[in-house]
This record gives structure tokens, sequence and C-alpha cells, in this order.
């Protein structure tokens, strides 16, 4: 096969997957062309050798979250202190997991909002961005060139392996909800993990404004932060088209 022609290839799969019968939503149709447009844009950065192992996709769903109560948020951000402190050895709250600090003053819709916003400066509410552990696709996993983003049993928590990451910050722009931190001392991303089912930021906050509990999806309710930018890779959209034909 002519390595050259294979975007267009994997075009015509993508398309042929709807069928003449069937329908796409808007929000499918906006799903497909954006993944397509990503993984023929990406095609040549991240093409993989010939023979070489299978692309990572994350299938498995999570069996653990943190939840948020802004309600009860009091902002002293305790949890991205205690965060930092447990997973890094020092204190750096603005790599912490779970944000709270960029929402302290005008919430997650930023400074145009003015009065009519969150936070401190606005209804007073203060929101914990917190992640989602997303079912698949998991989109920091999926535009990760060196499939360091891998499930963690027992909870099946998305964890970057650190060993594989190349500090790339693909992840970063891939995450919708901006919750990939980064680690400039070590040159590699980072995420929650969920502490391995003790989260050490539900354990400081002293309004008990977080709780760890079974996993549900918060993907479909919480509205995302930014457009993704991320690239994903032809041979993953080749995965995902081959495990969905089956």
């Amino acid at each position: 096969m002519n390595p050259q022609n294979e975007p267009e290839r994997i075009l015509e799969d993508l398309l042929s997957i709807s069928g003449p019968g069937n329908c796409f939503s808007r929000r499918q149709f906006l799903k497909l062309t954006g993944a397509t447009i990503a993984g023929i844009s990406a095609w040549g950065l991240f093409r993989a050798n010939e023979g070489s192992a299978a692309p990572l996709i994350i299938t498995e769903r999570a069996e653990g979250l943190v939840v948020a109560d802004p309600t009860r948020c009091v902002g002293c951000r305790r949890c991205e202190l205690a965060c930092t402190e447990y997973n890094d050895g020092k204190a750096s709250p603005s790599m912490a997991r779970i944000k709270v600090n960029r929402n302290l003053n005008y919430g997650p819709a930023g400074l145009y909002t003015r009065q009519g916003g969150q936070g401190n400066w606005g209804s007073g509410l203060i929101i914990q961005d917190i992640c989602k552990q997303c079912p698949h696709p998991v989109p920091c996993a999926n535009a990760c060139p060196s499939d360091a983003i891998v499930v963690k049993p027992p909870l099946n928590a998305r964890v970057v392996d650190a060993q594989k990451c190349i500090g790339c910050r693909m992840c970063q722009r891939a995450c919708p909800w901006e919750m990939m931190s980064f680690d400039p001392d070590t040159n590699t991303a980072t995420k929650c993990f969920l502490c391995d089912g003790k989260p050490k930021c539900v354990e400081a906050c002293p309004a008990e404004a977080l709780t760890f509990t079974a996993w549900r999806d918060l993907t479909r309710h919480v509205p995302p932060r930014v457009a993704p930018t991320a690239v994903i890779s032809p041979e993953k959209l080749q995965a995902c088209i081959d495990c969905h034909n089956r």
C-alpha cells in the first residue's frame, strides 16, 4: 500500500461507516469531520513505521470519580496544594489536577461575563474543575503520539506514564476541559489518577465540597472550556474504524 494514499483511504472508510441509509446528527457530523481533518493533518508527524504495534485505544470505563459541589467551595485552594504535595512532592498549586484558582474571580466563562458570571466577582459561586475520567473515546489518550496515557487498575483511572511521555503537550490541546497539567521540571504531562482510590484533594477539603464516588459520565453535562486543537494519528483513527466495523 502506498502511504501517500492512506489519508484518502481513511477518509473514505470514515464516510462509509454511516452507510447510504443512515444519518448523522449535527454533533456526530462535527465529531467525524473534526477527527478526520485532525488525523489527516497529523499524517506527516505521527505515521508509524511498518510492523509497529497497534496503537493504544482506551475502551475500559473508569470505576471512580471525584465530584465537586460548588455551593460548598470556599475557595481556599487546599485541594490544589494537597494534590501537588502528595503527587509531586512540592507546593505547586498551578500544577494541581483539580483546578480552582482559574475560576475564583469570574468562573469558567472568564472575564467577559462581568457581573453575570460566577466566582468572587460574579455570583460568588466557585466552580472546581475536575477530571471527568472520560469514557471512550478518551481525548487526551487518543491524541498522545507515544501512547503515554494508559489505564491503571483497579479503578481504571487514566494515568500518564512518565516513562513514555515525550513532553509534546498534545494531550493539553486535546482536553476540552483543560484538565491536563504539565511539570516543566520533568518535562512531562500529568493528570488526575484518583490517588489510587484515596484522593488527597477530597481528604484536604475543609468544607466537604469534594466527594470520591462511583464513576458516572459527566462529559455530557459539563460544557467544554475550549475547542480541542490536538491532532490524532491516522493509525488511531484506523484502529477505531476497524473496531467499530466489527
